[in-house]
């Protein structure tokens, strides 16, 4: 508890903090400022017959905003869509990748047209949305939407982008004045708010005889193994020993050292399960607009749960596992770099041989992680299955919920050891 309290003893930490709760607060009172037009507990009651589906796996990502149709229902999804799009055009666009390796401005260029795009993207899906509330009902054949009409798409339609736009401006705010990435932690967030009510869902199913406390105790068992599993591979490091010989650099003399360099087996963190979950969405919101018997089955098709739609959720796992590993790391420059200040791997040799021994060390890790990441991800369907639990205990969310609290409180702790303190995830010793 001595580490936990250090915390309060830096004034610029505790503003940050703060602020992140202020954040948090706000967006969680936009989540229940329904849009007007909707029956919002024919919704709700259509959402939880649902949970299974892509409705429920949107519901969850939006913090339960779709269940009662708040101005935020889009939540940060469409941010997210539009990062994926931006990340796979820079990889193939030579103004993009040029503008990405200008430092600050061409970060802040890139972050600009994400907005852009992700008004775009938006503006498609709340028409989308829109479009197929009117044609949903709910379990007992009565309509979701009041009233119907082409004035209803466009009022629900602005007011669901206005709120990702808000989503998106919160998330930054996060960034820049809290403590932590704030569109990691307005997922994070959402999916917390969930979990008090699948708890209780969990419960309810007890007591009503639908599941047995043997398989509750399972459920417990497997969920913190699940979360002891994240912890371990997420902290866990392939340390790639460098030597840096005897060296003079300007009139300073400089003694042999011997370093590492950490190569996390999860290069890219939560980026694959949530960019693939995006992907996956796809085909369900065009089936919304588009009546068309194909793009209907090919929907039904990738429903989440069945076995092709967790074939492909892997597939795309372990795609954006490489290709965000290939953008973060860059073994070429990692070994232009050691080249350049004396630095070489025992027993290889620098420049093209060193950046190739990082890649195929990388290559190795990144396919472990991709693994991992499968497996954590498609266990809530296999809960769901053989146990009929919500999907909150496991899979995407878990992964969302742990990941993001490990990375901000090693953000805390990095705010800790600037000014002395021990950290909590480590006793410093200083």
């Amino acid at each position: 508890m001595q580490d936990y309290s250090n915390m309060f003893n830096v004034p610029e930490l505790n503003k940050r903090l703060l602020f992140t709760l202020i954040m948090f607060i706000i967006f969680r009172l936009a989540a229940h400022i329904p849009t007007p037009g909707v029956d919002t507990h024919v919704l709700s009651a259509l959402v939880n017959q649902n949970q299974s589906t892509a409705l429920g796996l949107f519901n969850l990502f939006s913090g339960g905003a779709i269940s009662n149709f708040s101005i935020v229902s889009l939540g940060i999804m469409p941010y997210i869509s539009a990062a994926i799009i931006l990340e796979l055009f820079t990889a193939v666009s030579p103004e993009l990748a040029k503008l990405k390796k200008e430092g600050e401005s061409g970060r802040r260029k890139i972050s600009e047209y994400t907005r852009y795009l992700t008004v775009v993207i938006s503006l498609l899906q709340g028409i989308g949305i829109a479009i197929g509330l009117q044609s949903m009902h709910g379990p007992n054949g009565i309509p979701v939407v009041i009233w119907h009409g082409i004035g209803f798409i466009i009022f629900a339609d602005i007011t669901l982008t206005t709120g990702t736009i808000f989503l998106m401006w919160l998330g930054e705010q996060i960034t820049e004045r809290g403590i932590g990435n704030g569109i990691s932690l307005i997922i994070f967030a959402g999916i917390i708010a969930r979990l008090p009510s699948a708890i209780g869902n969990t419960f309810n199913l007890v007591s009503s005889g639908d599941m047995s406390i043997l398989a509750l105790l399972l459920i417990f068992v497997v969920v913190i193994g699940v979360i002891a599993l994240i912890v371990f591979v997420e902290l866990a490091q392939r340390r790639v020993s460098v030597q840096y010989p005897r060296r003079m650099v300007g009139k300073r003399l400089y003694n042999a050292q011997s370093s590492y360099i950490p190569l996390k087996i999860n290069v890219s963190g939560v980026i694959p399960p949530i960019f693939a979950s995006s992907i996956m969405l796809f085909p369900a919101t065009i089936a919304k607009v588009i009546n068309v018997p194909m793009v209907q089955k090919i929907s039904n098709l990738l429903n989440p749960g069945g076995l092709i739609y967790n074939v492909f959720y892997v597939i795309l796992i372990f795609f954006f596992a490489y290709f965000y590993t290939s953008i973060a790391f860059n073994p070429k420059d990692v070994a232009d770099n050691l080249k350049k200040n004396g630095g070489f791997i025992p027993g290889i040799r620098p420049g093209k041989y060193t950046a190739d021994f990082l890649d195929w060390i990388l290559t190795r890790l990144t396919f472990v992680g991709g693994i991992y990441l499968s497996f954590v991800c498609v266990l809530p369907w296999i809960l769901m299955s053989h146990f009929s639990v919500p999907f909150y205990f496991g899979g995407t969310a878990l992964l969302i919920v742990v990941q993001v609290a490990l990375d901000t409180i090693m953000q805390i702790q990095a705010h800790l050891y600037m000014r002395n303190y021990d950290g909590f995830l480590k006793k410093g010793g200083r």
